[in-house]
């Protein structure tokens, strides 16, 4: 009897979290998409289309034995400068994430000579679009509002948790 007592509090709880949590729709782009990170790739067109937010994370896959990624400013981009990068995201692996946790321009390059064969990306980083706005709520007379709805349903969430949480200790 107790674990089916176990069972249900956790049940509670996972809804309760499911409720609070906000939804987060961060994306992980795959730079070149099935091409990876290579020469030969124009990534300003690979880009173009595409809306990166603060959250987000750029993926490279490329040929660790040869290529890497390096994130350097746009001067040394525009040149492919590769002698004094801001940061070196190369691992070793050919499978490199780089999280885009700030908004601005980034600017990424292979060293090596492979820059000038097209292995750059710059994108800028912006953020998130505020969610969509409710449309006003029309009411029937007589039925009570969503909003006064939602105003009792998490709070009679969590009573019912710590109501179950106090019997199940009590038991």
């Amino acid at each position: 009897m107790r674990a089916g007592m176990t069972v249900a509090a956790a049940a509670v709880l996972v809804v309760a979290m499911t409720i609070l949590v906000p939804e987060v729709d961060a994306t992980r782009w795959i730079v070149g998409a099935n091409q990876g990170w290579t020469n030969n790739v124009n990534y300003t067109i690979w880009a173009k289309d595409k809306h990166f937010y603060n959250g987000d994370w750029l993926f490279f896959v490329y040929d660790r034995n040869q290529m890497n990624v390096l994130e350097v400013n746009k001067t040394d981009y525009e040149s492919c400068n590769s002698d004094h990068p801001l940061h070196n995201w190369t691992t070793g692996a050919g499978r490199d994430v780089v999280p885009l946790n700030v908004t601005r321009h980034y600017y990424f390059i292979s060293g090596k000579g492979f820059c000038y064969g097209g292995m750059k990306l710059a994108v800028r980083v912006e953020n998130p679009p505020p969610p969509p706005s409710a449309s006003p709520i029309k009411e029937k007379s007589g039925t009570p509002s969503t909003l006064y709805r939602g105003q009792l349903v998490l709070p009679a969430v969590f009573a019912i948790g710590a109501v179950w949480d106090a019997f199940v200790r009590f038991w």
